[in-house]
């Protein structure tokens, strides 16, 4: 099995009270505190089912919430697209 980023794609994606989880399609399971993505960590156990996988898993999305993930930028610590670096 090929563990590389050019294979990290989602299989399948759910949320807990505290977590995003993804399975994927190599079999890893990833979990990542739900606070890492704003819009996410605010949404109802209803928005959060409601996802789409894009490019073969390699994108989340979520239209209703307007939250975009990829999943190799996750498996390298990088959270949420969405945020800004902010210098003083």
């Amino acid at each position: 099995m090929d563990f590389s980023l050019d294979n990290a794609k989602a299989q399948k994606v759910w949320a807990d009270s505290e977590n995003l989880w993804l399975l994927l399609i190599d079999g890893r399971q990833l979990s990542l505190p739900l606070i890492f993505f704003p819009r996410l960590s605010k949404a109802s156990a209803e928005e959060l089912d409601d996802y789409e996988l894009s490019g073969g898993g390699l994108g989340i999305h979520w239209n209703n919430l307007d939250e975009d993930l990829y999943v190799p930028n996750l498996l390298m610590g990088i959270s949420d697209s969405n945020r800004k670096n902010k210098t003083a």
